[in-house]
């Protein structure tokens, strides 16, 4: 890591739901900043012990007193298992922004939440998903398992339930699941073209922050 600044203060705090999720953003963190369109930066992902309702619910608690250590702050869970199910993903983010806001954060912080799940991040058309998943140059091919089975429906590119997808597909190839996985796809799978909201809200925040 880069040493902070002249004021003693690190570029960004992040808190996670989970460990999948923590090695996801320490692989873009660590790897993919040209690709991202920031500057490296010094930083510390922190997995909230209580998961998405912890995040949800406790966000302000647990950075409100980081305030002197970080210039920003980010917090990431799923709206799947975070308790509050029946809310959009925009109305959540705003609930735990106005919290963070209210514990000094003000607009140095953001919130973003993925629907369902982080898993929405790893189906992609990239090669490296196969092979990460233990299907290369498997036949039938990953994505032809995936509508046979059911999980993905014909003309869509990711499957509606992604974890569970992503459950199956490894245990059909016999592959354990591991937070490497989260990290390995983050270093590896192209950025260009990626629409899903909660991606493209992430990149736009540290561009905003952290742009070259």
């Amino acid at each position: 890591m880069i040493t902070p600044g002249e004021t003693g203060r690190k570029d960004l705090v992040v808190l996670v739901a989970d460990k999948n999720m923590e090695y996801a953003l320490r692989g873009l963190l660590e790897d993919r900043t040209p690709a991202l369109g920031i500057r490296q930066l010094t930083y510390d992902i922190y997995s909230h012990p209580r998961h998405d309702p912890g995040c949800l619910n406790e966000a302000h608690e647990y950075l409100g007193g980081l305030l002197h250590q970080y210039r920003h702050a980010l917090v990431l869970f799923d709206k799947e298992g975070c308790g509050q199910e029946h809310q959009n993903a925009q109305m959540l983010e705003k609930e735990v922004n106005s919290r963070l806001s209210g514990s000094g954060w003000d607009e140095y912080a953001a919130v973003i939440v993925l629907d369902p799940e982080l898993e929405v991040w790893v189906w992609s058309e990239s090669p490296h998903v196969a092979q990460c998943l233990g299907w290369a140059g498997n036949e039938p091919s990953l994505g032809e398992w995936l509508v046979s089975e059911g999980w993905l429906p014909e003309g869509e590119h990711k499957p509606p339930r992604p974890k569970e997808a992503l459950e199956a597909a490894l245990r059909e190839s016999r592959r354990p699941r591991s937070s490497a996985i989260y990290q390995y796809l983050a270093r590896r799978v192209s950025l260009a073209g990626h629409t899903e909201r909660a991606f493209v809200c992430l990149v736009k925040t540290l561009q905003r922050w952290f742009g070259t």
